[in-house]
């Protein structure tokens, strides 16, 4: 590991470190019993069985949407259509799984149909790039609430049950993820995160398109001259994003949480993600552990809120916090150009010893 790479995890640990401290000073500000909230956030997730099944589950879609996120940023592609890609595979798994009742062909047919529902999404913006040099940020954006008034709309008028309100027809009962720890919901679904994360790593670290892909991220015209095709680079950064975005939305739907399609609203995992892709420094093997803190940090918030007068914005500070530190070019950069010069003298030095 180089320097700079173990500068960038220093600074991400100090920058969680500072935003915990600042968040313990608020507590204690704002709590009459400020070390009895502290405990509850601190410990709350570890006391029993089924707070400890909470933060795993909550792990599972932040997971999906942050290795979505990581692989279009890696391509220096800020499409925020994450969000609209789940809802959107959360939507058509429903379908499948309200239609198709024929064991292992439900979930399989309904979890490939959310993913490829969800790269239509996200495609979308990066064709419009292409084609009109429309901003993608900006592009994605209203994608997000397309998917929203869509989903709307087929709840009222396609698969709504008439005899709930604002609920669909059942989903059959053979398309839900079996649970993998009984006494909780953590469900097959984990499984599949960790392996689409690894997936996810090796496709962008091991794989000659995931360095044409890195590449263009870091220096566009430079991997232009090298030959890299940038077309192809953005359609496949932002169809591979929103597969796995979408496939998030579709397992999160078929997990024993849900037994009917009930988003009227956005859920914001995939503004969630962009958090869980900055903590990641958008490698996706490092998004099981930038879930699993976010999932650690919410479960433990709400049972501090639960038990204590601190209420859950605690976390949403915190997270702000977090990101801006991270985010912030010139936090501990004195220290990094420090770090680097003393290895070029040590490797100048080892040079003129040989």
């Amino acid at each position: 590991m180089n320097s700079a790479k173990r500068f960038d995890i220093i600074r991400t640990i100090m920058s969680v470190l500072i935003a915990l401290a600042i968040s313990f000073v608020i507590i204690f500000m704002v709590s009459d019993q400020p070390l009895e909230a502290i405990k509850y956030l601190l410990i709350g997730p570890l006391t029993n069985k089924r707070s400890m099944g909470n933060v795993v589950e909550s792990m599972i879609p932040l997971i999906f949407t942050g290795t979505g996120v990581c692989i279009m940023f890696s391509a220096n592609q800020i499409n925020l259509a994450g969000e609209g890609a789940f809802h959107i595979g959360g939507l058509i798994a429903s379908c499948i799984a309200i239609k198709v009742t024929a064991g292992f062909v439900s979930p399989f047919a309904a979890l490939v149909c959310a993913g490829l529902a969800g790269a239509l999404f996200t495609v979308i913006p990066a064709i419009m790039k292409i084609t009109t040099t429309a901003s993608e940020m900006v592009s994605s954006l209203m994608i997000n609430y397309i998917a929203l008034y869509f989903g709307n709309y087929m709840l009222n008028n396609v698969i709504g049950d008439p005899k709930a309100s604002a609920a669909s027809y059942k989903l059959s009962e053979a398309s839900e993820l079996p649970v993998l720890i009984q006494g909780t919901r953590v469900h097959l679904g984990f499984i599949i995160a960790i392996a689409v994360a690894v997936l996810g790593y090796l496709f962008l670290y091991r794989t000659k398109m995931g360095y044409e892909l890195r590449l263009a991220g870091e220096n566009e015209e430079f991997a232009r001259y090298s030959g890299v095709s940038i077309v192809k680079v953005i359609v496949l950064s932002q169809i591979l994003g929103g597969f796995v975005a979408g496939l998030g939305g579709g397992v999160e739907m078929l997990s024993p949480i849900y037994s009917r399609f009930t988003w009227t609203s956005l859920l914001g995992y995939g503004w969630d993600a962009i958090i869980i892709c900055t903590l990641a420094k958008k490698n996706p093997l490092y998004t099981p552990f930038a879930a699993l803190f976010l999932a650690y940090l919410r479960t433990g918030a709400s049972i501090m809120a639960r038990r204590t007068d601190v209420t859950l914005e605690i976390v949403q500070i915190t997270q702000g916090i977090i990101i801006l530190l991270v985010v912030a070019e010139q936090f501990l950069s004195k220290y990094k150009h420090k770090i680097i010069a003393k290895e070029a003298k040590a490797a100048l030095k080892d040079e003129e010893v040989a």
